[in-house]
């Protein structure tokens, strides 16, 4: 009877993910685990299949909350990103500390998401984010630039400060300022192109903005509203993104998007839609290799199943949008969602105009709260690519790992499982 006894109560602490200290600290184990089996059709190449998590949805992380009283809490996160296919577990995710107020909104500080991403926008109106399928890089509709600041997989922006207020009638604001100096911040700045994002693609390093004090920042706002049983909800946001000296040198101006949008729900059906407006791309000329799908971190360029069709041309400009349809049919929902990505010709190295087309059909069936299995269809077009010369100068002395554009389409089909704990 005692083995039985020490035994459950074992089992009961293992399974507990709240502890709580004798300060009054608790620290949630959080994390999601997630595997698919991806096959990909190039235009005229042979097909590529892979049961990986390319696109990094697995991780696992402590969340650590303090009451410190009269309605004000200490708040600090540190997550790890993993590859439950190829084992790799190297990805650094969020890792900040701050304090929250129910009456004033939260503040963090270090390694965080930009608003563009989790806030207005991005990954919250694409549910396929963090799959084979997602619409940022690979389904080239959504800005996954290397620097964090776009809607990319893995993509976050270190040195930060970020801010998400209350909502208030309705009205909520998130603003983010990297006050942080490229020039020191990355100690491999060397003469790269694009030094400030990660060699190896580990992440992203964020560190893109400014000499001499000219800080980065992101604004963003939302609005919702529920009337007659439809609820609305309204974005907007603004997102600059300094070149540093290298770049400057090179011709490299301040990168700035514009990016509005708006959601519409009535009972099980919801429509959305996105669109970006970019200049001078910088961060945006590039995607995270998780928004690429790369299989590996730290392997060469144009290995991965994807392609970086999001990206614009180095300094040049262009424009994405995006539209998608949901419908929940008990607990399946299905899906239907695409857009354009236009990259105009010009830029620093004078790139000849590019487009990708795309649009993605799939499902999500929820077995329980946590568990879910999901699948679908996307095909991408692109036309009038100019291979890899859109992300290399052949200035860089830092390896990164961005894919190149290949000619036609590219047609992908998955099937994948994940569990959140």
């Amino acid at each position: 009877m005692k083995k039985k006894l020490i035994a459950l109560a074992a089992a009961g602490a293992l399974a507990a993910p709240v502890v709580a200290s004798a300060q009054g600290t608790n620290v949630t184990i959080f994390g999601r685990v997630q595997a698919e089996y991806s096959l990909v059709d190039f235009a005229s190449q042979p097909s590529q299949g892979s049961l990986q998590d390319n696109s990094r949805s697995s991780r696992w992380g402590l969340h650590i909350t303090e009451d410190l009283g009269n309605g004000f809490r200490a708040n600090a996160r540190l997550e790890m990103g993993l590859n439950a296919g190829s084992g790799s577990a190297t990805t650094p995710r969020e890792q900040w500390v701050g304090l929250s107020s129910n009456q004033w909104g939260d503040v963090k500080f270090g390694r965080v998401q930009s608003p563009f991403k989790d806030f207005a926008g991005g990954m919250t109106i694409d549910p396929f984010a963090y799959t084979t399928l997602q619409a940022n890089g690979a389904g080239g509709t959504m800005s996954a630039g290397a620097n964090g600041m776009g809607s990319g997989a893995n993509g976050f922006v270190n040195s930060a400060i970020r801010y998400d207020s209350a909502t208030i009638e309705g009205f909520s604001f998130s603003g983010l300022l990297m006050p942080g100096d490229a020039n020191t911040l990355d100690p491999l700045q060397s003469g790269s192109l694009i030094a400030g994002f990660a060699p190896g693609g580990l992440g992203s390093q964020g560190n893109t903005g400014g000499r001499n004090g000219e800080f980065d920042g992101q604004a963003a706002a939302k609005y919702h509203a529920d009337f007659m049983g439809m609820g609305f909800d309204v974005f907007g946001g603004y997102s600059r993104d300094n070149a540093n000296g290298v770049q400057k040198s090179i011709g490299l101006k301040t990168e700035e998007v514009w990016r509005v949008g708006a959601s519409w729900a009535w009972e099980n059906f919801k429509l959305s839609g996105q669109y970006e407006n970019i200049n001078n791309a910088i961060g945006s000329a590039t995607c995270t290799t998780a928004a690429a799908l790369v299989a590996n971190p730290l392997d060469a360029a144009g290995s991965g199943t994807g392609q970086c069709n999001s990206a614009m041309n180095w300094g040049g400009d262009g424009n994405i949008w995006f539209a998608g349809a949901q419908y929940k049919w008990g607990n399946t929902t299905l899906v239907a969602q695409g857009g354009m990505t236009k990259a105009h010709a010009g830029g620093v190295n004078n790139a000849a105009a590019r487009k990708a087309d795309s649009f993605t059909v799939g499902a999500i069936h929820n077995l329980s709260k946590r568990t879910s299995v999901f699948g679908g269809y996307q095909h991408v077009y692109v036309s009038n690519p100019n291979g890899s010369d859109a992300n290399n100068l052949g200035t860089s002395t830092v390896s990164y790992a961005a894919p190149s554009y290949a000619t036609g389409s590219r047609a992908t089909y998955t099937i994948g499982i994940r569990h959140n704990f």
